[in-house]
C-alpha cells in the first residue's frame, strides 16, 4: 500500500510537471544589406562585432533569438542603393552610405562641410551621433525615408589624396582631375582649375588605372584594402579630417514589429559598433600607412600653412550648408556651432573657423 502511494504521488508530480507551460523562445528574422563587399571594414565588423554582440545580449534573457541573413556586395543592392533598399523593405537593417544622398540626408554632411578640423574618427563619430540625439533633423530625414536611425559611424580616420604621379604640395593638383564622393568634391574649389569626378570607393582603382582621373580622395585603410598603391603610389597627407559616412538604419515597418527588448539591444549595440569601428579605423590607419609604403607608396606631408591656405581658399561650404537647413526650418546654424564646440572639447579647433560665416 505504501509503495502504491509513492507511485501515485510520483505519477501526480510528473503529470503536474508536464502540464506546466514550456518556455518558447521567439526567433526574429533580420535581413541585413549593404552594397559594399564583405571585406569592407564596416561590413566585416558588422558581421564580426555587431551581430555577435546582439546575439549575446539577447541570450542573457533567452526571450528572443535573431535569424540573421546577410547580403552584401551587390546581391540585393549596389552601394548607392542601400537607402532605397531599406526604404522599400528589400532589407530590414542596412548600413547606409550617407555621402551618396546629400539631397535626402543633408544634415549628415555636417563633418564633411568642416574639413581640416578633426582627423580623429572617435571624436567625430561621438560628436555627430550626439548631434543626432540633440537636434531632430538627422533622425527626421531618415524617418522620411521610412527608416529608424540607430547610429552614425565614422569608418575613416582622415581623407588624403592618392595620386598616380609624384605630388609634393596641393598646388600640384591644380588643373588635374580628382576622384571623390559627395561633399569632398567641394574641397577642390580651393584649388586652381582642379576638376572633381564623382565616384565610389569601389570605383577609384579603375578610375585612376584607366587615366579617367589622376588622383583620388580616400583614407589609408581603404587604400590598403583596395590596393590603391598599385595605381596611385603617391600620397599627399593633407588630413582633411574624419567624416561620418555610414549610418545603421532599420526599416520603419519592420522596426514597429520588433519587441521592445530587441529594439533596446539594437540601439545599444549600434552605439558600441559606432565606437568600435572608429577605434579600429584609427588603429588601421597607422597600419595602413605602413602597408601603403611597403607596397611601394610614398608619402608627402602637407604643412599647416599650406593646409590653412587651402582651407581659406575654399568657399564657405559650412555656412552654405547651415543656411540651407535654416531655410527649411532646421537649426543648421545651431548644429554647426554645437558640433564644432564638441570637437574643440575633444581637442580639435582646426585651421579655419567654419562658424565665422554664420549669419546668426
Amino acid at each position: 500500500m505504501k509503495h502504491l502511494f509513492k507511485l501515485t504521488a510520483l505519477g501526480l508530480a510528473m503529470s503536474c510537471a508536464t502540464a506546466m507551460p514550456t518556455f518558447a523562445q521567439e526567433t526574429i528574422r533580420a535581413v541585413v544589406i549593404d552594397g559594399y563587399p564583405a571585406r569592407a571594414l564596416w561590413v566585416k565588423e558588422f558581421s564580426e562585432f555587431f551581430i555577435p554582440e546582439v546575439d549575446k545580449r539577447l541570450a542573457e534573457t533567452g526571450n528572443y533569438k535573431m535569424d540573421w541573413q546577410e547580403s552584401y556586395g551587390g546581391a540585393i543592392v549596389k552601394p548607392k542603393g542601400v537607402l532605397e533598399g531599406i526604404q522599400l523593405g528589400l532589407g530590414d537593417i542596412g548600413i547606409v552610405t550617407t555621402i551618396f544622398h546629400s539631397s535626402k540626408l543633408p544634415s549628415q554632411a555636417l563633418a564633411a562641410v568642416t574639413p581640416f578640423v578633426a582627423p580623429d574618427a572617435r571624436v567625430v563619430a561621438k560628436a555627430v551621433d550626439e548631434i543626432a540625439q540633440e537636434f531632430p533633423a538627422m533622425q527626421n530625414e531618415f524617418d522620411k525615408q521610412n527608416q529608424v536611425y540607430l547610429a552614425t559611424g565614422v569608418v575613416l580616420d582622415s581623407y588624403q589624396v592618392f595620386s598616380s604621379q609624384p605630388i609634393a604640395s596641393p598646388k600640384d593638383l591644380d588643373g588635374t582631375k580628382v576622384a571623390g564622393a559627395g561633399m569632398n568634391l567641394r574641397y577642390l574649389e580651393g584649388l586652381n582649375n582642379a576638376a572633381g569626378v564623382r565616384g565610389g570607393l569601389t570605383d577609384f582603382y579603375n578610375m585612376v588605372q584607366t587615366g579617367l582621373v589622376g588622383s583620388a580622395m580616400l583614407w589609408p585603410e581603404a587604400a590598403a584594402t583596395f590596393k590603391i598603391a598599385e595605381v596611385a603610389p603617391y600620397m599627399l597627407k593633407v588630413d582633411f579630417g574624419a567624416v561620418n559616412s555610414k549610418t545603421v538604419t532599420v526599416n520603419k515597418d519592420y522596426w514597429n514589429t520588433l519587441p521592445d527588448e530587441v529594439k533596446t539591444v539594437l540601439r545599444e549595440v549600434a552605439v558600441e559598433y559606432r565606437d568600435h569601428i572608429a577605434e579600429i579605423s584609427m588603429d588601421r590607419a597607422r597600419e595602413a600607412l605602413l602597408k601603403y609604403m611597403d607596397a611601394g607608396g610614398s608619402i608627402v606631408e602637407v604643412d599647416d600653412l599650406a593646409r590653412a591656405e587651402w582651407a581659406e581658399a575654399m568657399p564657405d561650404i559650412a555656412a552654405e550648408w547651415a543656411a540651407g537647413l535654416d531655410s527649411k526650418g532646421q537649426d543648421g546654424s545651431g548644429m554647426l556651432k554645437a558640433y564644432l564646440a564638441k570637437l574643440e572639447a575633444g581637442g580639435y579647433s582646426g585651421v579655419r573657423d567654419w562658424s565665422a560665416g554664420l549669419s546668426n
